[in-house]
């Protein structure tokens, strides 16, 4: 069973209904709550968007307005508070996060789909490139947890953590793949070399444009049924598709 769809998208619409959730806040306390556990690692955080997300979760009736506060001159502040609608959603949402496997499209996947329109050779060298920005990323991600951890709950910042592992994974997979191409032992690397020695695709890359042995009839079936309600969801809901 796939996630259910939802009237808002925006990560940090989910974000900000889970702080409401412990106490009222006004927007910019919420911001720097955020900051001050971290998120900014896992989500978007704009003060700008940040009131956009707040007046699109009081439309849809997750959250209202909790209290006015006016402290001297100083303009008043308006605080939210989470609406039982909006409580109920914070669930489900975070169910399906948790225990859903969301198809994803992450732009590196996309690369590796498409490359075989670089030389083999070439790609070693990119793809160890991206080794070595890979462990920057993962040695700056580990004095952050270091500090992290130091002055929050490791709850706070339990997504920091998957993420580093994430990208040490990533390397590793990486180098091993990069180790296949370099020793020759890659399946399809002849027909590679040759597509880029010849500057045509071997035949038997021409032979599989007829068999397409990783296509199912049901991931096939799974698929078109997945775009048809989609687009059947979005022409009927109108406003209520798009993102805050």
């Amino acid at each position: 069973m796939g996630a259910k769809r939802r009237k808002l998208s925006n990560p940090l619409a989910l974000a900000v209904m889970a702080l409401l959730s412990e106490r009222p806040m006004h927007p910019y306390q919420i911001a720097q709550t955020l900051r001050q556990r971290g998120k900014e690692n896992s989500v978007k955080i704009n003060f700008g968007s940040l009131y956009t997300v707040v007046q699109n979760l009081e439309k849809h009736g997750f959250v209202e307005v909790a209290e006015v506060q006016r402290q001297g001159n100083r303009p008043e502040r308006t605080l939210y508070g989470l609406t039982s609608a909006g409580h109920e959603e914070m669930l489900e949402w975070m169910a399906d996060l948790l225990a859903v496997p969301a198809r994803e499209f992450p732009l590196f996947e996309s690369g590796l789909s498409l490359m075989g329109v670089l030389p083999p050779d070439e790609v070693i060298s990119l793809l160890e490139e991206r080794m070595s920005a890979l462990r920057v990323q993962a040695a700056g991600m580990r004095g952050v947890l270091e500090q992290l951890y130091g002055t929050l709950p490791r709850l706070f910042v339990i997504e920091t953590e998957f993420r580093l592992h994430m990208i040490e994974a990533e390397e590793a997979w990486i180098q091993g793949f990069v180790k296949e191409i370099g020793e020759g032992s890659l399946s399809g690397l002849d027909g590679w070399r040759t597509l880029h020695e010849t500057g045509r695709p071997p035949p038997e890359w021409q032979e599989l444009e007829h068999e397409r042995p990783w296509d199912t009839a049901g991931e096939s079936d799974s698929a078109g049924k997945s775009d048809s309600a989609e687009e059947s969801d979005s022409a009927g809901e109108g406003d209520r598709s798009r993102k805050p």
